[in-house]
């Protein structure tokens, strides 16, 4: 990949994650960093989408995740990734990764995954979605968790539905 590849990616990424801050901000929420959030919770609300959400990945390394929400007027905590792919590249190459680390090793039981972007490989969009809905592979006791794939598109309706 060129560092003009690069730099457009992260460019889409970036607005990908903007457009899920912007849906929570007009909810209500403060958007913090986690580790700033973690020093000094009692300054901050119940409303939060806590950015670089951390977490211990399959591998054992510190892995991150772009948000973690979490609510006390809807009594819920919900891990959202975004995978933003405009062009040929490595993201789908590591959407299996993504869905064992939402089974195995991210701990809330609500993940949503935003994807989007045209330049997936065909099939790789299809099979996460078909892996989350049919339980590929499972782990241990997961089958309490709500994993969801969605576009932007179906994000918007979603968090629509569920932010009332």
């Amino acid at each position: 990949m060129s560092p003009e590849q690069g730099n457009l990616a992260n460019a889409s990424g970036n607005t990908l994650e903007r457009a899920v801050q912007s849906v929570f901000q007009s909810k209500g929420f403060t958007i913090i960093n986690y580790r700033t959030w973690a020093n000094a919770k009692a300054r901050y609300g119940e409303e939060l989408l806590l950015l670089n959400a951390p977490y211990t990945s399959i591998y054992g390394h510190q892995g991150r995740t772009e948000f973690l929400a979490t609510s006390v007027r809807y009594s819920f905590e919900i891990r959202i990734e975004c995978k933003w792919q405009q062009s040929n590249g490595s993201v789908d190459e590591k959407l299996p990764y993504l869905y064992l680390n939402a089974i195995e090793a991210m701990p809330e039981n609500h993940i949503v995954i935003v994807i989007d972007g045209n330049g997936f490989k065909p099939g790789a969009v299809s099979w996460l979605r078909r892996a989350v809905k049919e339980r590929v592979y499972t782990y241990k006791d997961n089958d309490n968790k709500l994993i969801e794939v969605l576009n932007l598109r179906e994000f918007f309706t979603w968090a629509n539905r569920i932010l009332r």
